[in-house]
């Protein structure tokens, strides 16, 4: 499987609805930064520690 992105070897695959889309190690680093800064991490950050029961 090769990147969504480029033409590289794909290191990892994501799958949603049965659609598998695969990112090489440097699209995948660069997607994962871009969750880390959106407001949607955040806003699920804080779901996730008001629901926690410990």
């Amino acid at each position: 499987m090769h990147c969504h992105y480029c033409d590289r070897e794909a290191a990892y695959a994501a799958e949603k609805e049965g659609i598998r889309v695969g990112l090489c190690e440097s699209h995948f680093r660069e997607r994962l930064e871009e969750l880390a800064e959106s407001d949607d991490l955040a806003a699920l950050r804080e779901k996730i520690d008001i629901d926690r029961t410990e």
